[in-house]
Order: structure tokens, then sequence, then C-alpha cells
């Protein structure tokens, strides 16, 4: 019943595991029991099946269960994946070297074939069993065969082997449920990387699109909420931060803001934030203001300190800070008002204490005295001073140079007062001058520069109303250098060049307020200058007047002499010219409007007259014409270098005169 039911299976099992395989022609036979017969476990391949039922054929007392037998045509390698660990022997290799050639049935798989193996010679086609099952069978009876008994023998031998296998095929299974885990491990945070990715994606887009629309608002509400921001380091530098050049900065950053909010509070905008800043702003700026007046006056009380140079603290205390008052002036300007009155009074007693000292150092210069003796027509005075004799009252010399000077600097006072040489009156002039005419650019210069909302004519008044006792001082120290030089005529005339390139210097330095002091110098001036002409034509008159006009004796000194009687030039005649040539170099660039020209035409023809009226006390016509003639050459020859449309006009006249002498 066994073997019906074996035969059966056998019969119905291996045309299904081998498809490929022909069905034999001879006829079926029965099964023998042996070892390639024995029914498969399920589970193992064909060769561990056959392995394992050899060796429990050859000695062994237990059989597996039924159950986990390995259904026949699996192997090892299938059971492996057909995959090989890296570094553990191939099962199959093992079992080669081990068995050899092996009695092994050709399952219904591919491997058992593989092996080569001998058919039994004969086959049993009945077996009695006695009723028991295979196992009962084998435990009751087991088989002795010779071949079995070598069998077992080998696979004694070869024990050692099979446990190596078999630890090799335990390594395997561990190092592939290591890989199988680490790969379901990584598959699984890959899974969870993916995952993490895609939320990042997810979160990525969202940001962006928020950042987007954060721009997008943020580009039409920033300028708004920005106008509406005054930084708190800005109002803490203002409030309590030391006035310097961060401390301005921070003043014309508020400033801008305050504007800015005023208006759009002045658009007619009910805006919140306007309303609720412009309380604040009143209050920041009320403390601003209170640091500028603090800070002003401190500077202005620094101007009356002694020895003081007030032009460094205008240009490093006020100009730098300039804006500053500006702003005050804008918030309060009766406050403003009230500082700017402070600082006028305090720079007019500023420079009406200096210069005070100034023109008192001057005065103390020593002076040429040049008085009723230096006239054209009067006698040599033998009891002036020796300095003042050596000195010609009637020759420019080198007194014109002082109008090509390129010394801008005026005569230190400690210079004056030290000084104790002898001087032309156009130098001390010229120091003061030179001095006022510096100061009052730089204090103009500083008016219109500090206070930038104020008008022309508030300046020119502030600017004068500083100045008056300034100028006033430049007045009186003119008067005193005239009165102690009444005639000196080159003398007058050379300050009046130079008020006129004085002049010229404020013109070009753009300060017209100062104009009004120089038209005052030179109606003081000009008079002068007048006056001195009109006495050395007096004098020429006096001594024409003295003259006999005929070739008789005289009683004065000038023609009663035998020389009268000589054709060489009168004396007067060489004071005449260098005086004539003096004026005419210090008025190359004058017009026919100026007052010279008139005084040098009355001085021409007194002394004229004086020449004609002297040559008629020559007896001689001959001689009479040549003392002429040697006289106006003389005249001729000392002005010819003299460039200018009055000295050709003089050189003219005195040229056609000499020609009609000669002919």
């Amino acid at each position: 019943m066994w073997l019906e039911r074996f035969s059966g299976q056998s019969s119905h099992s291996t045309p299904a595991a081998t498809p490929n395989r022909a069905l034999s022609p001879a006829p079926r036979r029965s099964v023998q029991l042996g070892p390639s017969t024995l029914p498969r476990r399920p589970g193992l391949a064909p060769r561990t099946s056959s392995l394992l039922s050899g060796a429990s054929l050859g000695g062994s007392t237990e059989s597996l269960p039924a159950g986990e037998r390995v259904p026949n045509g699996t192997t090892l390698k299938n059971e492996l994946g057909g995959s090989r660990v890296r570094g553990v022997p191939d099962a199959v290799d093992i079992l080669r070297d081990i068995l050899g050639p092996v009695l092994v049935e050709a399952g219904d798989g591919g491997d058992g074939a593989d092996l080569d193996h001998d058919k039994p010679a004969a086959l049993v086609d009945d077996i009695d069993f006695g009723g028991l099952s295979l196992e009962e069978f084998a435990e009751a009876k087991p088989l002795a065969t010779e071949a079995q008994g070598g069998l077992d023998e080998d696979l004694e031998k070869e024990k050692d082997k099979f446990e190596g296998l078999h630890e090799s095929i335990s390594a395997c299974d561990e190092v592939l449920k290591s890989v199988e885990t680490y790969l379901t491990n990584f598959r699984a945070d890959l899974a969870a990387v993916s995952s993490e990715i895609e939320h990042l994606q997810d979160r990525s887009t969202t940001l962006n699109n928020k950042l987007d629309n954060r721009k997008a608002v943020e580009k039409v509400l920033g300028p708004e909420v920005e106008a509406f921001a005054i930084p708190p380091s800005v109002v803490r530098k203002i409030v309590e931060g030391t006035v310097d050049d961060a401390w301005v900065k921070a003043l014309e950053d508020f400033e801008k803001r305050a504007k800015a909010i005023e208006a759009k509070t002045k658009d007619g905008k009910d805006i919140k934030a306007a309303q609720n800043l412009q309380p604040f702003i009143n209050d920041v700026s009320t403390k601003a203001v209170e640091r500028i007046r603090d800070y002003v006056v401190a500077q202005i009380k620094a101007l009356r300190s002694p020895n003081i140079n007030a032009q460094v603290i205008q240009q490093t205390a006020f100009l730098r800070y300039r804006n500053v008052f500006g702003f005050l002036a804008t918030r309060q300007p009766q406050l403003a008002e009230e500082i700017s009155q402070a600082y006028i009074n305090t720079m007019r007693w500023y420079y009406s204490s200096n210069f005070t000292l100034y023109k008192a150092a001057l005065e103390k210069l020593h002076l040429y005295p040049i008085d009723q003796t230096d006239l054209l027509g009067a006698k040599p005075s033998a009891a002036k001073p020796a300095a003042s004799a050596s000195h010609d009252a009637f020759s420019i010399g080198r007194r014109a140079e002082i109008l090509r000077s390129t010394n801008t600097t005026a005569l230190p006072s400690f210079a004056a007062e030290d000084d104790k040489g002898n001087h032309n009156l156009e130098t001390p002039f010229r120091a003061f001058n030179l001095a006022l005419i510096d100061n009052a650019s730089a204090e103009y210069s500083f008016l219109t520069s500090f206070f930038l909302n104020q008008s022309f004519h508030t300046t020119n008044r502030k600017f004068t109303e500083i100045f008056t006792p300034t100028f006033q001082l430049g007045r009186e120290i003119t008067k005193h250098l005239l009165e102690s030089s009444t005639v000196d005529a080159l003398g007058i005339l050379i300050c009046v060049r130079l008020t006129q390139h004085f002049a010229f210097e404020l013109q070009r330095r753009k300060v017209p307020a100062v104009e009004g002091y120089i038209n005052g110098t030179n109606m003081l001036l000009w008079p002068r200058f007048q006056q001195a002409i009109d006495a050395h034509c007096e004098s020429i008159r006096r001594v024409t007047t003295s003259l006999p006009g005929k070739p008789a004796g005289s009683g004065l000194s000038l023609t009663s002499s035998p020389a009268a009687q000589s054709t060489a030039p009168h004396p007067l005649t060489q004071r005449f010219t260098n005086f004539l040539q003096g004026i005419l170099a210090l008025s190359v660039e004058a017009g026919d409007d100026e007052p010279t020209s008139h005084s040098l035409g009355r001085l021409r023809a007194d002394f004229d007259a004086f020449l004609v009226k002297l040559s008629k006390g020559i007896t001689e016509a001959r001689k009479r014409d040549r003392f002429l003639y040697n006289n106006y050459s003389l005249i001729c020859t000392i002005i010819g270098d003299v460039e200018g449309k009055m000295a050709e006009e003089i050189r003219g006249h005195f040229e056609g005169v000499r020609d009609g002498l000669e002919g």
C-alpha cells in the first residue's frame, strides 16, 4: 500500500519536474529501496536530501520528519537565489570536492544531472517492508550493504568538511540576512529622505511665494513706513551726544525726516502715524535748539578771550557747523536774531580793540618830514634833519615798488613798535589798510556763509555794524599821515593808487560792503593831493613873481648871480622834471577824468611861465633860446621813458616847445 502511494507519487511528479526529458520506451520497473529512491524531504535541495538520506542510512537512527522534506528538483544554489557571497565558497563546489562522483538520481531539476553517477546493476522489483513505513523499516532493519558502508565511512571521514559547509551556509545566511536588513533599512531611509526632500521642496515653494509677496508688499509700503521712522540712534545722538560732525549728520537726518512727515501732514492726509510723531518731533527739535544755542553762545564767549584768533574759531567752530544755526533760525527765528546780535557786538569789540592797538603801533613809525620847505619853489633849508636832507622829496625813486610788492602780509604790530627806521607815509597807510581789507574780506565771507537764510542787505547791515568803528580808525590814521606830510604829493598819490588796488581786490573777492570805506578814503586823499599840487604851483608862482623880467640885476638869489646868464638848465627845472616824472609814473593807467591831469596842466603852465620870465633876464636872444632849449630838452629826456596816455600828452607839449626853439 505504501509502495503504491510512493509509486504513484513518483510517476506523477517526474514528468512535471522534467518537462524537457522524453519518456523512456522501456517498460516501467518497480522501485528499489536505495539511497536514490528514498522520499525527499520538502524544502531542501536534491543534493542536500541525498546526502542526508545517505547519512541516515549509514548510521543515524533518526529520520527527518516528512513535513520538513524539500520537494524534488530544488537545489542549494536555487535556495541561495543564484547569488554568491564574496569570500564564501560555493556549496556545490565543496560537495564535489567531498563526494567526488556520487550516485545520485537525476531529479526533476537540472542541478542533479550535473554530477556524475552510476546506475545500480539490478533493480529489485518488489521489496517487502512488512507493513512498516520507510522510517520504521529503516530503523528496524537498516541497510548494510557494502556500498552503503563505504559511503558512511567516507561521510565520517568528510565530516569536518560537511560541518565547514554547514558553517559556510550558515554564514551565507547570516550575511544575506544582514544584507537584506541593510537593504531594507536603506530602502526605508531612502523613502524617508525622499519624503523629506518632497517636504522641503513644498516648504521652499511656500517660502518663495511668501518672500515674493513680502517683497511686493515691502516695495509699496517700505517707503511709506521709512518716511515715518526716526532711528533711536539719531535721537540719542541729538539729545545726549557731543556737538561734532556725527551730531550734525544726525541733526540733518532728523530734519529731513521731520520735513517729510510735516509735508504729509500739510497735504491733508489724515495719517495716524504722523499725528502720533508730531509731539515727539517737537520735543526733539526743542532739545536740538537748546544744544545749538548753548554751543554758539560758548563759541561767542571764546571770541572775547585774550589773544584769540577769531578766524580760527570762525572756521573750526562756526562754519564747520553752519547748518545747525540754520536749523535754529528755522525753529526759533527770534532766538537766532538775538544770538546774531550778540555775535555782532562781540566782533565789533574784537576788531575795534585789535585795530586800535595796531593803529597805535603804526603811529610810532618814524616818517620823513615833508613840509613847506620841500616845495618846488622853496629855498633848501639848512636846518632840516640829516635823514630828511638825504631823502629827495621830488624823486619817486624806489617808492613805487610798494605798488608792485607781492607781499600780502601786513606789518605786525610788534615789528612796527620796534622799528627805528624812517619811512614814507605810504608804508603805514598800506599796512593798516591791508590788514583791514583782509579782515573785512574774511568777516564778510563768514557772514554770507554762516547766516545762510538772510538777504544781501541784511548781510551788509551786519557787516557795517561790525566794522563801523574799525573804518573810523582807518580814516583817523589816514588823516594823521596826511597831516604829517602835507605837501608830499607823490606819497599821497601812492596812497591813492594803493586804495585803487584795494578796491580791485575787493571786487575780485566779491566784498561790496567795503566800498563805502574805499570811497571815504579817496575823498580824504584826492583833496589833499590837490592841495599839495596847489602848494607847489603857488611856490613856483611866487618865484616867477619875484623875477625882474628884464636883463638888469635882481635881488633874487636865483637870478642875481652871474650864473643867471648861463644857458645851463635851472635847478628848479631839475626838481620840477623829477617831480613830474614821478607823477606820470604813478599815472600810467590813469584816465582823463582823474584830478591828476588837471593838476599837471596847472603845474606845467606855471613852470612854463617861470622859464619864459627867467629867460628874459638873458640879454642875448641866442643864449636865451639856448637856455630854454636846454631846459626843455632836460624835461623831455627825463620823462622820455614814461608810458601812459598822460605822459604822452605832457611829453608832446614839451617836445613841441623844444623843437620850436631849435628851429
